[in-house]
């Protein structure tokens, strides 16, 4: 079952097609792991926060009103995921005063772990609404309008997060000297 849209499945998935759902997921399971990905920094919190949005967005699915995109409806969910899993982690933290980051499992291509290791290191630099922004605009490639409808923000508030992430991203690609 493949019909047209994504719309188009959510209106069956509302009817109760869990084959419909299905389809969703697929279509957009790359979309969100890869937008939680560049949130968290990790493929496995990423991995897990991506089946609580799935998990969650198939129990709301009846709420789905086709006024926006699918699109920006299940990445919504997904910040809003990962808003609440940041928001439990620094209680967490705090109440442990020693949080441990889980370890990644390193490549052994060490240019690709340069380069990973350079990317993380830069998109720890923005704060989460900056860095979340930036991953919807140019990780996924979507517009201005559509990372704010996805991320419950006004368009001008979108478009100062990504023109200051991205001034930040810069100033930490630029040498030292360059800047002095």
């Amino acid at each position: 079952m493949t019909p047209g849209t994504d719309e188009a499945l959510a209106k069956e998935a509302k009817r109760g097609s869990t084959a419909a759902f299905e389809s969703l997921v697929r279509r957009n399971q790359s979309l969100v792991r890869g937008f939680l990905r560049r949130l968290t920094g990790s493929a496995a919190a990423a991995d897990d926060l991506a089946q609580e949005t799935f998990l969650l967005a198939w129990r709301r699915i009846g709420s789905y009103e086709a006024k926006g995109s699918f699109k920006g409806w299940i990445v919504r969910i997904a910040y809003t995921q990962f808003l609440q899993e940041r928001r439990s982690r620094q209680s967490a933290a705090r109440r442990d005063e020693a949080y441990m980051m889980d370890a990644e499992t390193v490549q052994n291509d060490a240019a690709g772990v340069e380069a990973k290791l350079d990317l993380d290191r830069i998109l720890a630099l923005l704060s989460p609404e900056q860095r979340a922004a930036m991953a919807l605009c140019y990780g996924e490639g979507m517009s201005h309008q559509e990372a704010a409808d996805a991320l419950g923000l006004p368009l001008g508030t979108v478009k100062s997060h990504v023109l200051r992430g991205r001034e930040k991203a810069l100033q930490a690609l630029t040498p030292r000297e360059v800047r002095a």
